[in-house]
């Protein structure tokens, strides 16, 4: 069964002014397919067929740079997609507030350290919020379409929040200004989904 491209669960316009529409379009529809089709290609006939997206790359050959790069990019944004909302913004509550607080201190101090890794990615990449298999979180970047599923990549866990701070998810509305994306990041996370996301992988 091939992998298909994941539906947005709100319209194109719906993130707007953060995320703007042409942006949205162009990143799902040509970026997010493109990944798509090619990780298809890359594992046709292999005894990668059939597998999840999870355990493909949890399993990964690093050298196979076909299915690294484009496995990575179908996850990715897949989760992208999922942890932005129309309706999103404030802060999580529950469970994933009382890990925020154990594992940052804080949620201010939450956001100042997953937006530096966002901000400080070094060309493309992503930032991650990670639960750990001690149930603990943790933050990293990873450069291209790497994440933490992968054997040796970034802080190690399982992705519950992802940032894209490739050029091509800020470049028509941002420009060069990085930073000014990242927090409005922060006003379409869906704290619920990645909320479930943490009660999921704890």
């Amino acid at each position: 069964m091939a992998f298909e491209l994941p539906k947005l669960p709100y319209a194109h316009d719906a993130l707007a002014p953060h995320i703007d529409e042409q942006t949205m379009h162009i990143h799902h529809e040509k970026h997010h397919q493109g990944y798509t089709n090619k990780l298809n290609a890359a594992i046709e006939g292999t005894d990668l067929e059939g597998k999840t997206i999870e355990n493909i790359l949890m399993n990964l050959d690093m050298d196979n740079k076909a299915v690294r790069n484009n496995g990575g990019g179908f996850y990715n944004h897949s989760l992208f997609w999922e942890v932005m909302s129309p309706n999103g913004g404030g802060e999580p509550t529950g469970e994933l507030m009382s890990a925020i607080k154990s594992s940052f201190g804080s949620f201010s101090d939450f956001k100042e350290k997953f937006s530096t890794a966002a901000k400080t990615q070094f060309g493309s990449g992503w930032a991650f919020l990670c639960v750990k298999k001690d149930g603990s979180l943790d933050i990293c970047g990873c450069p291209n379409q790497d994440n933490p599923l992968m054997p040796g990549v970034g802080c190690g866990g399982t992705p519950i929040l992802g940032l894209d701070v490739w050029e091509h998810a800020y470049y028509l509305n941002y420009q060069n200004k990085r930073p000014d994306y990242v927090e409005a990041f922060f006003n379409v996370i869906n704290w619920e989904e990645v909320g479930a996301r943490f009660m999921k992988n704890k």
